[in-house]
């Protein structure tokens, strides 16, 4: 049986895959009633370990306009949860059922193991690793406001040791965007180095090593000149919520407030993944500012994950 399509990580996509998916997610935006029977009689699994409000619902949404149908299946009434039951056997099962399954989950390992045994296309909607659906919106908004991708400057800041740095890494380095990662010199917040390394050898292969790659502990260097100046929730999911008093006192200085947005050019877009708490990672003034697209931000997911489903559910 021939291997099904996965989208478990940006690496997992080329650079020309990924011009496709923004392109055809821009004609899903645009011609939406031209879908809305593409995924007729097509059934996707949702299965969720973590709360999701944009992913659970965009994905809902996408699959319904397009005529398909959605099964979400929550973890906590999972006998794979409570230990009863292997990853690699709720793999081979549900691929019996559906035509795809979106997993949203802690482990990429374990994401990585069930899609291994699984002979229906599985799909990243989230792990402490990696966020590809996000960034993959990303680029669709950034398109639509910039007007290009190649050539800009993103700045990120912030928790960096998180599933959306890493992404951002990896599509900046594929796509020719420049990024700078300002975050504190502690283990505990910079990007893992295997992601570093994986984004320099993108940069080499589509790029020719142009692109800029850094990181550092000034903020106020990372946001010069910068197109895009992006950040994201202090507290991950997998953060223990006893955590708080010590993260923010050491990402304090890493808040993007209108003094950085002020460093950024004129026409730079402020981005956010969602959900944003005012007075930590970013003050009100920034995220409610003409600046601030958050909003299209947000709402792009749901065109970019049809784009992503078509992909993997119809025929060429």
């Amino acid at each position: 049986m021939k291997k099904p399509r996965h989208l478990l990580s940006i690496a997992d996509l080329s650079k020309k895959e990924v011009q496709g998916l923004l392109k055809l997610a821009e004609e899903v935006k645009q011609h939406p009633k031209k879908y809305h029977k593409a995924l007729y009689e097509k059934v996707l699994l949702t299965f969720f370990q973590m709360p999701s409000l944009r992913t659970e619902v965009s994905f809902d949404v996408a699959m319904f306009t397009m005529g398909g149908e959605i099964v979400d299946y929550h973890s906590e009434t999972s006998p794979w949860a409570k230990g009863k039951e292997s990853i690699e056997d709720v793999g081979r099962v549900v691929s019996r059922y559906v035509d795809a399954v979106m997993m949203r989950m802690h482990d990429h390992q374990e994401l990585i193991k069930f899609a291994k045994n699984c002979s229906v296309p599985v799909i990243n909607g989230l792990t402490s690793y990696e966020h590809p659906c996000q960034v993959l919106s990303d680029m669709q908004t950034i398109q639509e406001k910039l007007g290009r991708l190649a050539g800009l400057k993103l700045a990120y800041f912030g928790d960096s040791l998180n599933n959306v740095t890493h992404s951002l890494l990896l599509m900046c380095a594929m796509l020719g965007i420049h990024i700078t990662v300002a975050c504190p010199k502690k283990k505990a917040y910079l990007p893992d180095p295997k992601i570093l390394k994986l984004a320099r050898s993108l940069a080499i292969k589509y790029n020719k090593g142009s692109i800029e790659i850094r990181v550092t502990d000034n903020p106020v260097k990372a946001a010069k000149d910068a197109d895009v100046v992006y950040t994201d929730s202090w507290m991950s999911y997998h953060i223990p919520p006893e955590e708080k008093p010590k993260r923010m006192k050491d990402l304090k200085p890493y808040q993007v407030t209108p003094k950085i947005m002020q460093q950024a050019k004129k026409t730079a877009i402020f981005m956010h993944d969602l959900p944003g708490l005012r007075g930590m990672e970013v003050t009100a003034a920034v995220m409610d500012s003409k600046q601030s697209v958050i909003y299209d931000q947000a709402e792009n997911r749901l065109h970019m994950e049809k784009a992503v489903l078509l992909w993997l559910l119809q025929k060429k």
